[in-house]
């Protein structure tokens, strides 16, 4: 099985307009990406973004969950939260994982439009089993992830459909994606 983590990614992402920008991280996806993971076996939760404003916010957030008050009040959270980084960059959750695991993951994408070629889901999940280099798979924000960061993943997933209407939360799209790539 390959061992898998994925990461939100704040930067590069696509604005209505196509320009490149930085989102802002959300209180919800700090709490909640974790908890979808840990659900999952994810090894890590990465949440990508290079403003040091950001990623302090974040890692207070952690520190308050995993090591401060916080541990006391819902103590299973710590065990999912445990397992999140705040990086600067989706090049900083490669080498991170690499350092890890001893070789580059595998980077796939995930897109609510499907404007680039894609494994299906059966397809994906056959190889998260059969395979032991580590996957990362990288969740945009925005209006989606840059074209610098699509041109360098390995592959994109097929995008969620529900009745036509692509505009899932991101937390909504990372606990099916992993449903339907690692669930029972």
């Amino acid at each position: 099985m390959s061992p898998l983590y994925i990461a939100l990614v704040h930067y590069p992402i696509k604005d209505k307009t196509g320009a490149t920008i930085t989102t802002s991280v959300t209180n919800l996806d700090v709490h909640d990406l974790p908890r979808s993971a840990r659900a999952f076996d994810v090894k890590a939760t990465y949440l990508v973004n290079p403003i040091t404003a950001q990623r302090a916010v974040v890692d207070h957030i952690l520190t308050h969950w995993t090591e401060g008050d916080g541990r006391f009040r819902v103590p299973k959270r710590v065990e999912a939260l445990a397992r999140a980084r705040c990086v600067a960059l989706v090049d900083d959750a490669v080498a991170d994982i690499t350092e890890r695991e001893g070789q580059a993951p595998r980077i796939l994408a995930t897109a609510a439009s499907g404007d680039h070629p894609v494994i299906g889901w059966a397809e994906g999940r056959a190889q998260l089993e059969t395979q032991t280099q580590p996957t990362l798979i990288l969740f945009g924000t925005g209006h989606g992830l840059a074209d610098e960061v699509r041109a360098s993943v390995d592959a994109g997933l097929a995008p969620i459909r529900a009745n036509r209407w692509s505009h899932l939360s991101v937390r909504s799209a990372v606990a099916i994606t992993l449903d339907r790539l690692v669930g029972e």
